[in-house]
């Protein structure tokens, strides 16, 4: 019951509510949210600091930023939970408030988009600075093993270099991406490979357009890092996943190279193994981290996740 309280007293005040509806959408710093409302950066701290304490929402620093999202778990998730399902979505003051969101996750993405258009020629030389890719891929085709994959879905593609390891054993490829110049690079080089079975086009990974359940493996390689909201992500993951289906993430474990933000678009500096299996159970998967390369500065990680079989009786959606 004092749990109960404090989470009414917490979410009972305006902009209190409006910070719930936004932070339903996605993540955001105090920066964002203030270009959202209009309020001052203390103002909105404050409110954020008394919301974090009535466990409505999850605060977590990273770098220099600090993050918001709903509680994950809580008397105060489930009370911030039931008061997203019962706002007035027409509401004017809501509305002008999601236009404004809209526009800062478009200009998220077309930072990211305008960085991979800069440098997609330079796309894989870029990534091998970290570890060595033969490493990571060599660690990715025993894992994956030999077997057939019958679709196989690339999650920002990039060059197609997932589907160009992999393609030769899958029935069917799919790479999806937001950016044409590597789209362009990607169909160049499954040309070159004679992948027939495997194709490219732009999409955008938190909204995928593909029925549930159709990929028996998903890849994320190094792409998370750049997205606007990653447990989304994952969850769009989890929901084109195949009863059985894998999903293998390749990303940067926490580290404090701020730089990267400017130099190379990264939106999050790393993901932790405890962070990425809290998403991988919400989207129901068994995610976990299954190999680590240390590397100077930046250590990449593989996870694994499999969507279990038992949880699934009616079969894909069509």
């Amino acid at each position: 019951m004092t749990e109960l309280l404090a989470a009414l007293k917490g979410a009972a005040e305006p902009t209190r509510l409006r910070i719930l509806l936004l932070l339903a959408r996605a993540e955001l710093t105090v920066t964002e949210l203030t270009q959202v409302l209009g309020q001052s950066q203390p103002r909105l701290s404050r409110h954020l600091k008394l919301m974090a304490e009535a466990g409505l929402i999850d605060r977590f620093r990273e770098g220099a930023w600090v993050f918001h999202r709903p509680a994950a778990d809580g008397v105060g998730a489930r009370l911030a939970a039931e008061i997203v399902t019962l706002a007035d979505e027409g509401d004017p003051a809501h509305q002008r408030d999601l236009a404004r969101l809209d526009a800062i996750l478009k200009a998220r993405t077309q930072a990211a988009a305008d960085y991979f258009a800069a440098n997609a020629a330079e796309w894989d030389r870029i990534r091998s600075l970290h570890v060595p890719e033969q490493q990571v891929e060599a660690a990715l085709d025993r894992i994956v093993g030999p077997g057939r994959i019958d679709f196989m879905l690339d999650v920002g593609t990039g060059t197609g270099r997932m589907l160009e390891l992999f393609g030769p054993r899958a029935a069917r490829g799919l790479g999806l991406d937001i950016s044409h110049e590597m789209l362009s690079l990607a169909r160049a080089r499954l040309d070159a490979a004679g992948l027939a079975q495997c194709q490219v086009r732009q999409g955008d990974l938190h909204a995928m357009a593909l029925a549930d359940g159709v990929a028996d493996l998903v890849i994320f390689h190094q792409v998370l890092h750049f997205t606007a909201d990653p447990q989304a992500a994952i969850a769009e993951a989890g929901r084109v996943l195949a009863p059985g289906g894998r999903l293998l993430l390749i990303d940067f474990l926490p580290h404090e190279r701020e730089e990267l933000r400017d130099l190379h678009a990264h939106r999050r500096l790393g993901f932790s193994r405890r962070e990425v299996s809290a998403w991988g159970r919400a989207a129901n998967l068994d995610l976990d981290l299954v190999q680590t390369f240390v590397g100077d500065p930046l250590t990449v990680g593989i996870w694994l996740g499999r969507r279990p079989a038992a949880n699934i009786t009616d079969g894909p959606a069509s």
